[in-house]
Parts: C-alpha cells; sequence; structure tokens
C-alpha cells in the first residue's frame, strides 16, 4: 500500500454531554449535520484518502466485479406464482441494474404485460428503489412505491393496467406499502413522522381524490410503537399492526367494508407478542402468551378474538422455536426451529398424519416463499447451503412429492458444488454455552493456521443468520479462505432464550460469543491472527465496534458496514430515526442502570490508544437506520488516538442509504471493495 499520504484529519470541537451526572466529551459531535459543508468536506476527504491508498487495488477491483458478474445469469426471471387469475413474473436482463415486473393472464403461454421496468424508471437517477406494489382486487389497478433518495421515504402512486397510465393521485412520504379495499377504489397506506422516520400513522385514500382530503384512520401514539397495514390471505380482512420490540397489538376491519371502523383483536400487554391469520370462521393465533418464550399456535373464533377465547393448537415447546405458519384450504404449514435449524411441517386439517420435509444437511436454510394462492396443495419454498445454490421447490402436500422449478444458476462452467466442505462445528463461550458456527471451504485445505478465514456474524433482534448459498463468495472461498458465520446470542438460531441472553443487560454475551469464535477457530488451527477477519453490518457493525476495542490482537482485518457504534448518544436522541423503538432491545439510557451498561460497550465511547486491526468501514450519506456520522465520528476519533499503522478507511457512498447502492451491478461493486481490503492484506494480486 502506499506511504506517506497524509491521513485525514477531523477538525475538534470539544463538546461535553452529560446524563445521570456523567459526563462525556464528544470531539467530533459537529460531524452529525449534513447541511454543513464542512462535514460533505471531510466525507469527501475520507473518499479521497480511500480511492488514493487503494490505487493500485483498482485493476483487482475490476477484475473481481468482473468474475462475479460473470457468474450471474443476467437475463433471469423469478419462478411465475398464481394470484387472482394472473401468473407474476420479475425478471432482469443482460446489462440492466432493475428488475421488470410483468404478468399473464390465466396461462404462461399468455401475451406477458409489463407493469413496470424499473430501469426506465430508474434512469437518470443515482438511487431508485421500487416500493410494495398492491394488484387491485379487480385487477385492473396497481398501487406502488418509488424512493429515489435511499432514505426509505417513499412517494405512492396508482397505475391504471387497463390504459398504462399513471393516474393522478400521488401521496408523499410513506413507508412504501399500501392496500386495496374489496371495493376497488379505497386505498390504505401508512406514514412516517418526518423526523424520527417512526411509521405512525394509517390513512385512507378514495380513488381521484386529493391525498389531502385522505383520512387518518389510526394513529399509533406510543412513540415506541410502528404500524403497518395488510390484509390476510384470505383476502377478508384488512390488517393494522402495532408492533414494538417486545409487544404487538392488531387492529381488524372487512376488507369489504373500508368505510367501517377497525377492531381491537386484542388490547396490547406488554411482552406478549401474537400475530394473526384467518382461516374459515376462525383466527389462528402465533403468541408467547403465558409464558411461551418460544411461541405457540392458538385458535379463536372471528367473532371472539380478546385472548381469553384462544384455544391450544400446538403447546409451547422449551426445544422448538415456532417462527411462523402458512395457511391453505386443507393444510397448515407451520415454520419451527430446533437445534439451530430450520424444520418445515405439515399438518393436513382433516387428518393427524402430520410430517417433516426432510432436510440431510446441517449448513442448510429451507423456508417457505411465495404462497398466495389459498385453494392449493402446492407448497413453494426454498432449499439452500453454504455450498449449495438457492433452489425454488414445489411440493404436493397430498402426494408427498417435489419439483425442483428453478436452482440458481452460476455460470462460468467452473462451479460444482462437490469441490466445497460444510461444516458445522461448536465453540464454548466463557459461561460455558455451546455456541454454533457453519463453515465453508475449498476441498484440500489444510488445518494448519495459515488459512484466511472470514467470521460473519450479526447478533441482534432475534434475527438468526442462517447458512446461505453466495455465488460472490465464491471469488474468496476459491482463492483460500474460509467462510464462517458465528450464530451468537442476540440471535434466535437457537430458540428464543438465545435471543433473550443477547440484549439489553445480556448484550455483552452478543460480543464476548464472537470472540470466543474467534479464539476456537484459531485454537483448532482454522486460522491464525494473522490470518482472521471479521465482518458485520448495522448491529453487525456495533459487534465490529465492540471486538476491535476489547480484543484487536485476533483480527488481521475488519469490515464494518453502516455500523451502530455511538449507541449512548443516538439512544439518548428521540429524535433520530428508530431510537425510542429501540429501548426494548438495547434499553433506555434515560434509565441509569441502562446508560451504565451501553456505556460499558459503545464502540465510540471505548476507544482507546492501543493497536487496532485494519479496517474498511462503509456508510451511506442518507442512511435511515444508521446515520452516517456514527461511523464518520468513530473514524475520526480511532485516527486520533489508535497507535498503530494499519489502514483506517472510511467510505462513504454520498447517494445512498442503508442497503448501500440501488442497482444490482452497483452493489456488485461495493463488495469487490470489500473483498480488494482482504485479498490486498493477505498478499493476494489476481
Amino acid at each position: 500500500m502506499p506511504e506517506n499520504i497524509p491521513t485525514p484529519i477531523a477538525k475538534i470541537i470539544s463538546k461535553t454531554l452529560e446524563k445521570h451526572g456523567d459526563q462525556r466529551t464528544d470531539n467530533y459531535y459537529w460531524l452529525n449535520d449534513r447541511e454543513n459543508p464542512e462535514v460533505i468536506a471531510y466525507l469527501n476527504q475520507e473518499n479521497d484518502y480511500y480511492n488514493t491508498m487503494t490505487a493500485h487495488t483498482k485493476a483487482f477491483q475490476k477484475a473481481l466485479f468482473d468474475e462475479m458478474k460473470a457468474r450471474i445469469k443476467e437475463d433471469d426471471a423469478s419462478v411465475p406464482y398464481f394470484y387472482n387469475g394472473y401468473f407474476y413474473i420479475t425478471r432482469t436482463e443482460k446489462d440492466k441494474d432493475y428488475p421488470i415486473y410483468s404478468r399473464k393472464k390465466g396461462s404462461l403461454s399468455a401475451k406477458e404485460e409489463i407493469l413496470f421496468d424499473c430501469n426506465a424508471m430508474a434512469k437518470g437517477k443515482s438511487y431508485f428503489q421500487l416500493g410494495g406494489m398492491s394488484i387491485s382486487p379487480n385487477n385492473k389497478l396497481v398501487s406502488f412505491a418509488i424512493d429515489v433518495v435511499g432514505r426509505r421515504i417513499y412517494t405512492l402512486q396508482i397505475k391504471n393496467l387497463e390504459t398504462n397510465k399513471i393516474l393522478k393521485d400521488k401521496v408523499e412520504n410513506i413507508d412504501g406499502t399500501s392496500v386495496w379495499a374489496n371495493d376497488n377504489k379505497t386505498l390504505f397506506y401508512t406514514t412516517k413522522d418526518k423526523v424520527t422516520l417512526r411509521s405512525d400513522k394509517v390513512y385512507k385514500h378514495q380513488l381521484g381524490t386529493d391525498a389531502k382530503k385522505d383520512i387518518l384512520v389510526y394513529y399509533e401514539k406510543d412513540a415506541t410503537f410502528d404500524v403497518d397495514i395488510s390484509k390476510s390471505k384470505s383476502r377478508k380482512y384488512l390488517v393494522i399492526e402495532s408492533g414494538s420490540t417486545l409487544t404487538t397489538e392488531f387492529r381488524t376491519l372487512l376488507a369489504d367494508n373500508p368505510e367501517g371502523e377497525f377492531k381491537v383483536f386484542q388490547p396490547r400487554v406488554r411482552g406478549v407478542e401474537y400475530s394473526i391469520s384467518h382461516y374459515g370462521d376462525s383466527f389462528y393465533v402465533l403468541t408467547n402468551k403465558d409464558k411461551a418464550s418460544n411461541f405457540k399456535l392458538m385458535k379463536t373464533p372471528e367473532n371472539a378474538t380478546s385472548s381469553d377465547n384462544w384455544k391450544d393448537i400446538i403447546a409451547h415447546r422449551e426445544d422448538v422455536l415456532l417462527e411462523d405458519i402458512e395457511i391453505f384450504k386443507d393444510y397448515l404449514v407451520v415454520s419451527e426451529r430446533s437445534n439451530g435449524l430450520n424444520k418445515i411441517r405439515i399438518m393436513p386439517w382433516t387428518s393427524s398424519g402430520d410430517y417433516y420435509l426432510p432436510f440431510g444437511s446441517e449448513t442448510y436454510t429451507a423456508n417457505t416463499t411465495t404462497n398466495v394462492d389459498f385453494d392449493t396443495d402446492i407448497l413453494r419454498y426454498s432449499y439452500q447451503s453454504l455450498a449449495t445454490p438457492s433452489s425454488v421447490i414445489d411440493f404436493n402436500m397430498k402426494t408427498k412429492t417435489k419439483e425442483v422449478k428453478k436452482e440458481q444458476e452460476v455460470l462460468g462452467g467452473k462451479f460444482d458444488k462437490n469441490n466445497y466442505i460444510e461444516e458445522r462445528i461448536w465453540a464454548t463461550a466463557a459461561d460455558g454455552t455451546k455456541v454454533p458456527m457453519s463453515l465453508v471451504y475449498k476441498k484440500g485445505i489444510k488445518k494448519d493456521g495459515k488459512n484466511p478465514l472470514l467470521l460473519y456474524a450479526y447478533g441482534s433482534y432475534g434475527a438468526s443468520m442462517d447458512a446461505y448459498f453466495s455465488s460472490t463468495r465464491l471469488s474468496l472461498l476459491d482463492r483460500g479462505f474460509i467462510f464462517a458465520i458465528a450464530h451468537i446470542r442476540g440471535g434466535e438460531d437457537l430458540g428464543r432464550q438465545w435471543y433473550e441472553d443477547g440484549k439489553l443487560l445480556k448484550k455483552m454475551n452478543t460480543f464476548t460469543d464472537f470472540i470466543d469464535c474467534s479464539k476456537y477457530l484459531i485454537a483448532q488451527k482454522y486460522t491464525s491472527p494473522e490470518h482472521l477477519y471479521a465482518e458485520g453490518g448495522s448491529a453487525g457493525g456495533l459487534l465490529m465496534g465492540v471486538i476491535v476495542n476489547k480484543a484487536p490482537e485476533l483480527y488481521r482485518g475488519v469490515i464494518a458496514q453502516v455500523p451502530f457504534v455511538d449507541v449512548v448518544t443516538t439512544m439518548l436522541d428521540d429524535s433520530i430515526p428508530l431510537t425510542t423503538g429501540e429501548y426494548d432491545e438495547w434499553g433506555n439510557p434515560n434509565e441509569k442502570v441502562s446508560y451504565d451498561y451501553m456505556k460499558s460497550y459503545s464502540p465510540y465511547d471505548n476507544v482507546k490508544p492501543q493497536a487496532y486491526p485494519n479496517m474498511y468501514i462503509s456508510t451511506g450519506l442518507h442512511d435511515s437506520q444508521v446515520q452516517y456520522w456514527e461511523p464518520a465520528k468513530w473514524v475520526a476519533k480511532l485516527r486520533a488516538v489508535k497507535t498503530d499503522k494499519n489502514v483506517l478507511f472510511l467510505d462513504t457512498n454520498m447517494d445512498a442509504g442503508h442497503g448501500g447502492a440501488s442497482g444490482r451491478f452497483e452493489a456488485l461493486k461495493e463488495l469487490s471493495k470489500e473483498f480488494s481490503f482482504l485479498l490486498d492484506l493477505e498478499g493476494i494480486e489476481r
């Protein structure tokens, strides 16, 4: 890498922050104003530094991009699904960044009707995202939403599918989804608070009227809750969900009666979560009621929905997490998780003979996918593993036969899944807890401590990090890397308690689990500190921030994408998007116990004079989930105090938000930056 290039130095403007009698000094608080030209200048200076320092890898980045792109089938299409008389298809075309949405009436041999060509819609825009499409019950209209900034704030519009014209109806500041009532003229949608970006209001819009006349249907006053609106699979009910981290509440309205009043299904009770599915004359309720931490399934009449009417259908089990259900006319399909692995259970309504779909691997992911048709024997699900490309499978629940509708193609002629080895291993955490890891690597690798290894994890919000296939990852595996996922506490990989043991005042388990997994990989000679790399994004970026403070000596390099690293300051500012809804995840720092605990691990607050690993940190100027200034402040502080000469990069996408670039190939360019960072540190040049 080049030497003697001046590093960016952010100016110091000292600001004292005080809470609970505790004072913190923030020298870079001034960076949280994207309207300040000096802030933009600093971010551009960091970008220039990154580009200069990595200029020698640009050709390699281009080669990696071309290599990853060459594995992707550019002219591709989703497996069509049938809904209300039409087959719906999403497809992509060669050299085009965005999808094309279409449908065919009645038969796949029918003429294709283009709903949206996102390539044409995105023309001239640096960022483009098409939000949730909703087809009217009579199939003549489609509502859709567009975000051209990346802050997940959408504009709602309506297209007439008979004339192919966009109607004058337009609503700003929605969350991206909308739902039709059964009258084909009433549309329900959710708006966001303009400061906090919390989805807080549900409105009703009449086709052809001014949006200013739209009627407020529901306002969620509790700042820790978000709202959403949907329609039941049976198409009988419109459903409003109010949800926080620990508590949910639903309201329902007959979709045939959009002028009616939404009725509370079961009033919220703190700590009680439930979700509802309609079938026949009943609702099925997935809930943790009665201390069912791993959830259970209950049933209640549709005209008597309060919880005192709920009856058990599938009881709570200590060793099985009940994740989701899918209702069909003749079958109930249950998605479960046991011992960290997905299970799909088929339960006929009219007979006992329930059974599980067979899966042979230990490093796989299997999920139900698009099942919008109610009256069918066909269950559609997906299957993949670390070395097995994703497949879409139609399973006939009556005959118990399956048809692979599509397997992800890996082009280039070089890929053979038999050339890779998958493993599931268990590390022992400091408190004795066994923590699973999923690994994949190319055959022939020796456990001699010399292998470069990339360890990935997330570990928050109960999000399970299942083993998944990635064609882009082959660019690392084929160059000798081992890839590993640490299924650490804070996710729900081993059940609800796994999540409970990695949040609030037990959050430290998330970080120490990752460190203990790292030590285990080193002890078993999969790798060594000279060749171990770590990666995480968003809350996983918080994880990266903590491990480099606590155990920097274990890692050669770290990738932190849109990292949440200024925990205390962010959680004390309830004007920042998402903050109030996060109290049940991280704690409320307005309470001293939570404040002290957060401060004990908050990466920005715990930066200290020591040697840090090589680090590549990325963010987006318009990020709505983790504001850009968190990584910017973190990098500025690291530059000021770290004692090593390892590289530290801040790469800010000045046009994008939390998800990065919107085009599929632009996203590959971002990935090629990360891969070249790792490969350059390993001295791998091609």
